[in-house]
């Protein structure tokens, strides 16, 4: 058709090479369209903003983006005044290359020119700055662009809060979303869905519901996804009877539930030790010719874990792999949990081996949860292995993983080596928190180097880090059983200055290094307080002035 076109006498149109630039550019060979208008323009067809808008879009589809800056230079040259298609387009490339600085750039530029961006344009920086993970800086933009004018529409709104609710961000979506219902943007089932996920998962069940009776008035009526959104947020908050009530009401309005409503129902039951219940849910899918997932049976599997049922874990193991279901790394995870809680480590090992050979290849998790198994058993020497197998494989350990380790150290007081690991760990890189602190601080304290414990705990402050009430009570502990009641009672009461009030933990920790040093009264005294502040003795409290009260009679506490 081109080569028939190009050899017409007169030539064609503008107009209609444009058309048939457009048709093959609708078929995504840009190159084709390139090569076609460089040939144009060595036999001096004379080109309009249409045409050139084809060319920067060709060149930015294909990542060429320079060569779009390029054709816009050249039409300034030639006189062609761009149109706001020819800037959007352009922003649309810069975005696709993940150029979000240049784009917000690119676009207040044309403002400056004079060139008003359209709603497009907008939603386009805006779309691209939400998946790069930027949601404050699309927030602001979409502010600039409502100040200005441009009134948002159901794009800008569903980019917006598709990456709220991804990011967490319950509270923010459900304010755009209710700004939406506000300026009586017609919401579509998705952008209902995604409400009533952002009530439930903020825990506002009542309001996902009213947002239901709200929808039906629009004369939108609830679909699968609906109601396993709220069967799922009526089983996390352990209300398996009425998620039960859901699924019956689901079936009755005539909507089919799929393979992840009943995975939401089975996981639930499972959790809850009704695994029996579970595989009639099971029994039931497969009844309705809708065969488990992955996820189905990796639920199966944990609910069985969770009651040390390991044979049955293996059965279920088996029938997956015999049904055509692959298992992937979290069914493999699930399994080595239960084989380490159930102290069963051989077994675990063997599972770890199978990964290494067969596949899925281990993870952070995998290895983390072998070494606490490990460390479970006092195998630290297994443990330091299992490490340098990780690191050998590629894995980087996490903080999580370096924490059991050193937690393990600690517990089988092994101290020096506990202390090097730790500085290890620092010098890694990794970004310590409170938790690799007081597991280092408790290890010290219990075997009686109250002094390094002192320094450990000091160095929080310099590492920008705040005690919280799990280093003060082990700090107490450690002065008290030491027999350094003075330090003790004076960090006690130093907490109130570093934003962390004594909890139940502290006093009794407190009053029971009180008791075991003979301050009878500073105990009691303190004991007053606590249940003025509403918390309670706990045993070892108790025990400890009933003792005292059986040997020297009441008198004893006044």
């Amino acid at each position: 058709m081109f080569y028939r076109m190009i050899d017409k006498y007169p030539m064609p149109s503008t107009v209609e090479f444009n058309r048939l630039l457009v048709a093959i550019v609708r078929t995504k060979h840009y190159a084709v369209v390139v090569s076609m208008y460089s040939r144009l323009q060595l036999l001096g067809v004379s080109h309009d903003v249409y045409s050139f808008n084809i060319l920067i879009n060709c060149f930015c589809q294909l990542g060429y983006i320079d060569f779009g800056f390029s054709v816009l230079g050249k039409m300034l040259k030639l006189g062609v005044e761009p149109d706001v298609i020819t800037l959007s387009t352009l922003i649309n490339g810069l975005c696709k290359q993940r150029n979000m600085k240049s784009a917000v750039r690119f676009l207040r530029m044309m403002e400056k020119r004079g060139f008003e961006p359209d709603i497009v344009a907008y939603n386009t920086v805006i779309d691209y700055l939400c998946k790069c993970g930027l949601q404050n800086e699309a927030l602001d933009l979409f502010s600039q662009m409502k100040v200005k004018g441009i009134t948002p529409n159901m794009v800008s709104y569903s980019c917006l809060i598709h990456a709220m609710c991804n990011s967490g961000l319950q509270k923010e979506a459900t304010r755009l979303l209710n700004e939406m219902v506000d300026k009586n943007i017609s919401l579509d089932i998705f952008m209902y869905n995604m409400l009533i996920d952002a009530h439930c998962k903020e825990g506002t069940i009542s309001e996902a519901v009213d947002t239901i009776d709200t929808m039906r008035k629009q004369g939108i009526e609830p679909n699968v996804v609906t109601y396993s959104i709220l069967v799922d947020a009526h089983c996390k908050e352990g209300m398996i009877p009425e998620a039960k009530d859901i699924f019956e009401t689901m079936i009755k309005q005539g909507i089919e539930p799929n393979v992840v409503t009943y995975s939401i129902l089975v996981d639930a039951l499972c959790k809850e030790g009704m695994v029996s219940e579970a595989e009639d849910i099971v029994d039931t899918m497969r009844n309705q010719g809708i065969e488990p997932d992955v996820v189905t049976y990796n639920a199966l599997i944990n609910g069985y874990c969770l009651r040390n049922k390991m044979d049955k874990v293996r059965s279920v193991f088996q029938l997956m792999i015999k049904k055509g279901c692959v298992p992937d790394i979290c069914s493999f995870n699930i399994m080595i949990n239960g084989y380490c809680k159930a102290k069963r480590l051989g077994k675990a090992m063997e599972l770890f081996h199978k990964m290494a050979q067969k596949g899925p290849i281990p993870d952070t998790i995998t290895y983390s949860t072998l070494m606490q198994g490990m460390c479970r058993l006092g195998r630290i020497s297994a443990a330091y292995e299992l490490l340098e197998k990780m690191l050998a494989s590629g894995q980087v350990p996490n903080l999580m993983t370096c924490s059991i380790l050193l937690d393990g150290l600690c517990k089988r007081g092994k101290l020096k080596e506990a202390l090097n690991f730790f500085q290890a760990m620092r010098n890694s890189g990794l970004k310590l928190d409170i938790v690799s602190y007081n597991i280092l601080i408790g290890g010290l304290c219990k075997i009686g180097y109250i002094e390094v414990a002192k320094e450990v705990f000091r160095e929080l402050s310099v590492n920008g880090l705040k005690p919280d009430v799990y280093s003060y009570a082990i700090m107490i502990n450690g002065f008290c059983r030491k027999g350094l009641l003075d330090e003790a009672y004076q960090l006690f009461r130093s907490m109130g200055d570093n934003d962390c009030l004594p909890n139940s933990c502290c006093y009794n920790v407190m009053i029971q290094g009180f008791i075991q040093n003979n301050y009878t009264s500073k105990a009691t005294q303190l004991l007053t307080e606590m249940v003025d502040k509403g918390f309670s003795a706990d045993l070892c409290s108790a025990t400890l002035f009933l003792d005292l009260i059986l040997r020297y009679g009441k008198s004893i506490l006044i």
